[in-house]
């Protein structure tokens, strides 16, 4: 075999092709095993604009997929059947900037929820669930804009720090209602409403726990009395009866006369 210029060029061993051939099939399997993108098989993910948005909408889902990949920024969960958010349901997703979780029949939330994403989500969707009330520590240095609208809401204490310490989005924060209340008065009424018109659900906190405490306290002050009472009688009927018992007996004066009689006889 001659090259381009007419000169001829040296033989390839048989040894030296069986190297190449098997070290380009090795390198060819080892590309073909290593995925671009790791994508749970209920969802379908897209690359957009240099991010990678994970749609699982409408997926019959039943709890957060686990096999996300790590370079989601954007995850679509709404319109599924997911009813609790674990701690650590987003870890690793250091690029989370958006997950929605709208529509969905959520109910609870772990203490530790949003751990590790605190600094990247720039909006969070949790609107028309199921929650009536979250941990105080589950949205604990959370940035982002959270709609929080449609859900069964219990107005009380803990809610009312939680809210202070978020970021709701204002085109739908009229819409966080107190489904229910610790005064029932306030039922049926946006809470930013309530909170704005000077009502803190932490004094009616407070208040029940005073109440509740003074009921304990008085409880156990009753109990002590009765005791005490029921000692005293107790001791009273023993006295009387120890009383009589004594009574029964005959008196000094009367055993030294039969003494004396005895003394006579003899």
């Amino acid at each position: 075999m001659q090259d381009l210029a007419g000169h001829d060029m040296p033989k390839k061993s048989p040894i030296f092709d069986g190297f190449a051939f098997l070290w380009g099939l090795l390198f060819g399997l080892c590309i073909a095993s290593t995925p671009v993108m790791a994508c749970p098989a209920s969802c379908h993910c897209i690359e957009k604009s240099g991010m990678t948005v994970v749609q699982c909408m409408s997926r019959n889902l039943e709890k957060i997929p686990s096999d996300l990949p790590r370079d989601t920024v954007v995850l679509l969960l709404a319109s599924n059947h997911i009813t609790h958010i674990p701690n650590h349901a987003f870890k690793e997703l250091h690029y989370l900037q958006e997950v929605d979780l709208s529509n969905n029949e959520i109910e609870t939330m772990d203490v530790g929820a949003f751990q590790g994403v605190s600094d990247s989500l720039l909006v969070l969707d949790l609107s028309n669930n199921r929650i009536q009330s979250v941990p105080k520590e589950a949205f604990a240095r959370l940035r982002a804009k959270i709609s929080l609208s449609n859900n069964p809401w219990h107005c009380e204490c803990t809610l009312q720090e939680v809210l202070r310490e978020l970021r709701l989005d204002p085109e739908t924060v009229n819409e966080v209602i107190c489904h229910t209340a610790v005064k029932e008065e306030y039922a049926g009424k946006p809470v930013i409403q309530v909170l704005d018109s000077g009502i803190n659900f932490c004094n009616f906190h407070h208040k029940t726990t005073d109440v509740a405490m003074f009921v304990t306290m008085f409880g156990w002050f009753t109990m002590v009395i009765a005791y005490v009472i029921y000692y005293v009688r107790h001791n009273q009927e023993d006295a009387r009866r120890h009383l009589e018992y004594l009574k029964s007996l005959p008196s000094s004066s009367q055993i030294s006369k039969d003494f004396d009689t005895i003394s006579t006889v003899l």
